[in-house]
């Protein structure tokens, strides 16, 4: 079986999200996306501390395009330097991660 990986980013807003999460669906990259409650962040960016509301995002993909929907991601985003980090899944429910594997 194909692995399967779970792919997290932070967008500047819902809109954002909803648009880069629904390209990524459409275009095949991941078989789904989950979009969050907005959180809060507090980061370092460029020397100082900085704070924002943010909206993250649990995409589900194959662990084989996560690289590429993680490159697809940064593409569209509006962040010069996008979190999205794969996380892999070492376990899953069989029927679940054929799902995620023939979804895309």
């Amino acid at each position: 079986m194909t692995a399967i990986a779970t792919v997290y980013a932070v967008f500047a807003d819902e809109a954002e999200a909803e648009r880069i999460g629904r390209a990524m669906v459409e275009t095949g990259l991941a078989a789904c996306v989950n979009i969050l409650a907005p959180c809060r962040s507090i980061y370092r960016w460029q020397g100082a501390i900085e704070e924002a509301t943010e909206v993250p995002a649990l995409f589900k993909t194959r662990a084989d395009q996560a690289n590429a929907l993680i490159a697809a991601i940064a593409a569209k985003h509006s962040y010069d330097v996008p979190a999205a980090v794969a996380w892999p899944i070492s376990a899953a429910h069989p029927a679940y991660e054929a799902w995620v594997r023939d979804g895309i």
